[in-house]
């Protein structure tokens, strides 16, 4: 009798793809990396006084991060001003945190400065920049003394008039430039163009006033730079405008201002390589910023002239790491396609930057299983509410927490009352006791700006 096979039908080729990290060559599951605690402090004694989600701030790791910025630029340059970029996060305990180590504030609006000011900053410890600046808070800032930046024509005008009012004289200015480093893209909305005229014509413009004076040049190439090269670049175009606005004009040039942009070990999207292989230290930019400070600036002293004092606007370099967001599985899922998801309890009302980063996520307790592709969800009813695309991590219960990190950077200030209220931030002190730096939202926040008439009432009876 003929054996029959059993034949499977025909069709189109395909690769399967299976991973091969799942087990080690012994076959065992791979350890799961996990966090149980902030600056000592145990996670979930956290969630289980302040609730889920949470952020999470840690004094230690604050001060430990400007410090260590500060002391990598001052080893190397003789004068270094950090001002501390207040749109980054402006958490009065986070800017207080920083201003007790030294730093001045940089602000981007008149609520920013008005936040700076309340919290006790001197005016001429308040870097002023920003596109928009009402002849309000133009007027009272020139009356304190801040240091303005000025960022287009019509504001120099405007600030001309506004030193014509209150009689002042010879007030000192910084303009902002933008020129192309051949690193990043040109951040031409913002600034004078040093290429096509416009800085020169500016400089000039106000050589010409007797209630201007010209004493600072500015520039921010970009954010998230990851080639140290690219501030050598830009520092040597600074100095060469320097020298010829300096000869144009008579003026005397004291402070460069060379923005912000430093890295934090995040994991941008679309870039393969892990934090640790791609971001630069500290002490790289440092190196590679008063290296070619050192080059460009050797024979000024010869000719008499000062030092130009260098001044960092850092944000993101300074906060990311001192802050985690602490968030609660409340389901699982399979999706259509078979792969797993997860909803948690922080969604992208508070966790902005899950647009722009694959942020580290662990489980806050050991966790035996198998390592699965997991989408995480977050708890708004909307499509888009995608913490992290992927995630390989073992099986997880409702009810465990995760953490997020690093998300002290524009989170805090980026986040939004949407759909769900604003969770609590607290502060893990260096002694190790916890503060509430922002409570959580209730209703009544929400509704406090608004009035409902009362013909408007409703009346269900």
């Amino acid at each position: 009798m003929k054996k029959t096979e059993n034949k499977q039908p025909s069709g189109a080729p395909a690769i399967a793809h299976y991973s091969s990290s799942d087990m080690n060559k012994f076959g065992g599951v791979y350890a799961t990396p996990f966090r149980n605690e902030i600056a000592g402090v145990f996670i979930t004694e956290l969630v289980e006084k302040y609730g889920s989600p949470l952020f999470v701030l840690s004094e230690e790791h604050l001060r430990q991060s400007v410090r260590r910025i500060n002391r990598a630029f001052t080893t190397r340059y003789a004068k270094v001003r950090q001002a501390w970029s207040y749109k980054t996060n402006y958490i009065n305990a986070v800017s207080a945190i920083l201003h007790s180590e030294g730093c001045d504030a940089e602000v981007v609006s008149e609520f920013e400065y008005d936040k700076a000011r309340r919290l006790g900053v001197p005016a001429s410890r308040i870097f002023f920049n920003g596109p928009y600046k009402s002849r309000n808070v133009l007027t009272k800032a020139v009356k304190a003394e801040a240091r303005i930046h000025v960022d287009h024509l019509d504001e120099l005008a405007l600030l001309e008039e506004v030193a014509v009012d209150l009689g002042i004289l010879d007030f000192p200015i910084t303009i902002r430039l933008n020129f192309d480093t051949g690193f990043a893209e040109n951040w031409g909305r913002f600034g004078f163009n040093l290429e096509n005229g416009q800085a020169m014509e500016a400089a000039r413009r106000i050589a010409a006033s007797p209630n201007l004076k010209l004493t600072g040049l500015h520039n921010h190439i970009g954010t998230f730079i990851t080639e140290p090269r690219a501030y050598a670049v830009q520092i040597g175009i600074m100095i060469a405008f320097m020298n010829s606005v300096e000869a144009a004009t008579d003026c005397t040039i004291s402070t460069l201002d060379i923005g912000g942009g430093f890295a934090s070990p995040n994991a941008m999207q679309g870039v393969s390589l892990p934090p640790e292989q791609i971001i630069p230290t500290p002490e790289q930019y440092a190196e590679a910023i008063c290296g070619a400070l050192a080059i460009g600036l050797k024979d000024r002293e010869q000719q008499g002239k000062p030092l130009p004092e260098l001044v960092l606007e850092t944000g993101r370099a300074v906060v990311d790491e001192a802050e985690w967001l602490i968030s609660s599985v409340i389901a699982n899922k399979r999706l259509p396609d078979g792969k797993r998801a997860m909803v948690v309890d922080a969604g992208i009302n508070i966790l902005f930057t899950a647009f722009l980063y694959n942020h580290d996520v662990r489980p806050t307790r050991p966790v035996e299983g198998i390592l699965e592709d997991t989408v995480l969800y977050g708890p708004l009813c909307m499509n888009t509410d995608v913490v992290r695309q992927s995630v390989r991590l073992p099986p997880l219960k409702v009810g465990d927490l995760l953490s997020f990190w690093p998300v002290g950077a524009y989170n805090n200030t980026q986040w939004m009352q949407f759909i769900q209220l604003r969770p609590a931030v607290v502060l893990v002190r260096q002694n190790g006791q916890v503060d509430v730096v922002r409570r959580a939202e209730t209703l009544d926040d929400i509704e406090a700006p608004e009035h409902l008439p009362s013909d408007l009432q409703p009346d269900f009876s």
